[in-house]
């Protein structure tokens, strides 16, 4: 049996899922964590639900795929490793290089590396993930799917900053957006479940985990996405503050004597939901605590939630369905009912009660004239059909 793996690989982990072909069953999946730091682990989870988890030295990504493909072969998920007919890696920065996905030779890899000020913590240890694959498996294709590649249709209206025009002709310093993979397969998703082709539907995909973003698409592209240069900007995140007048980095820097490296680093790793309430970056932690600022954190990510989709609203002239998706998007009910609040005005009909479970659903009720969905992403089934397209696996 064919199968094709989807990989994520990130600063420290590295994440996987194991398909079969053609009927793109899940045959395992798990992650190695905390690679290249003490006290790494690697887990796996059959299809039967069996899991298991040893803690075990993992000092690069080389390591991480030598176990996955040793573990694979233990628990029987694979017969021979030549079973494994194609791989595809989540990769967070393409640039303008990339406005597909695409299979990667060692020209391309090296494009991916040159991309890393674009996603310094992402794209460098993306390509050392396919190295170290080519390596062992130099003869299965590897294609990258890129989290840019799904914005490319945006319009320069919606891409250029009000900076001079120079910088995006010289440095291509312009907005990018993140999150298309799993865009593309919420918004696709939402046509089938409102029955209706995708082309003709006008929808806004929030993603919201501990990055966050808002998409607007329109005909089945991407219209207009909220983060930006860099995943740092758009609505609050856990860590990451969002849109900032730059001017407020300059005051601060002077003021606390520290380095825009510095502050960068603090508008990723100490900002937003963290930055505000002082307490945790997990929305979880606040969604009880009668803290003041806790709360006042989860107002402030909410109201830019809705900041995003009115502001889309009016440039789609419209919308004809809502989805909310990730972590906190499909599992925080009390923040899909505050965003919904604010736009029954338009004709919207929440079904509170069918919103305050989870799982993938309708959360308006049928005359309502936006429809408003739960929706799963699936990331890695996006990353494993792009596998498929490209490397002519049908």
């Amino acid at each position: 049996m064919k199968k094709v793996l989807a990989i994520n690989s990130g600063s420290s982990s590295f994440k996987y899922k194991l398909f079969s072909l053609p009927d793109e069953k899940v045959l395992a999946e798990g992650m190695a964590d905390r690679v290249g730091l003490d006290g790494s682990t690697f887990e796996i989870k059959l299809a039967n639900g069996e899991k298991y988890e040893e803690k075990i030295a993992i000092p690069d990504q080389e390591t991480a795929v030598n176990l996955l493909l040793k573990s694979l072969k233990k628990y029987d998920v694979v017969d021979d490793i030549n079973d494994i007919v194609g791989i595809g890696h989540r990769i967070v920065a393409g640039g303008e290089t990339f406005e597909d996905s695409a299979i990667i030779d060692k020209k391309k890899l090296q494009k991916i590396r040159d991309l890393k000020e674009y996603a310094p913590l992402h794209n460098p240890a993306e390509a050392r993930g396919i190295e170290a694959f080519m390596k062992i498996l130099p003869n299965v294709p590897e294609v990258g799917v890129f989290d840019t590649s799904f914005h490319h249709t945006l319009d320069p209206v919606h891409y250029l900053y009000s900076i001079p025009y120079k910088y995006y002709d010289k440095y291509k310093a312009r907005k990018y957006g993140a999150h298309g993979t799993s865009v593309r397969y919420v918004s696709a998703r939402a046509a089938e479940m409102m029955g209706k082709d995708l082309k003709d539907l006008k929808l806004i995909v929030c993603h919201l985990g501990s990055g966050a973003s808002i998409t607007a698409v329109k005909g089945g592209k991407s219209y207009d996405t909220s983060m930006g240069f860099t995943p740092v900007a758009g609505i609050t995140m856990s860590t990451r503050s969002g849109d900032v007048d730059p001017s407020i980095l300059q005051y601060i820097m002077k003021k606390e004597n520290i380095s825009i490296d510095q502050m960068i680093d603090i508008l990723n790793d100490k900002s937003g939901l963290l930055g505000i309430s002082g307490i945790s970056p997990d929305m979880r932690d606040l969604k009880h605590n009668p803290d003041k600022r806790a709360q006042l954190a989860r107002k402030i990510f909410v109201n830019r939630i809705i900041r995003y989709i009115g502001a889309y609203i009016a440039e789609m002239q419209g919308v004809d369905g809502i989805a909310f998706t990730a972590g906190v998007g499909e599992h925080d009910a009390r923040v899909r009912r505050d965003v919904m609040k604010s736009f029954q005005f338009l004709g919207m009909k929440p079904d509170f009660d069918a919103n305050w479970t989870n799982g993938e659903k309708f959360i308006t009720k049928p005359d309502s004239k936006i429809k408003v969905m739960i929706i799963p992403t699936d990331e890695e089934l996006m990353i494993e059909r792009d596998v498929v397209r490209l490397a002519h696996l049908e």
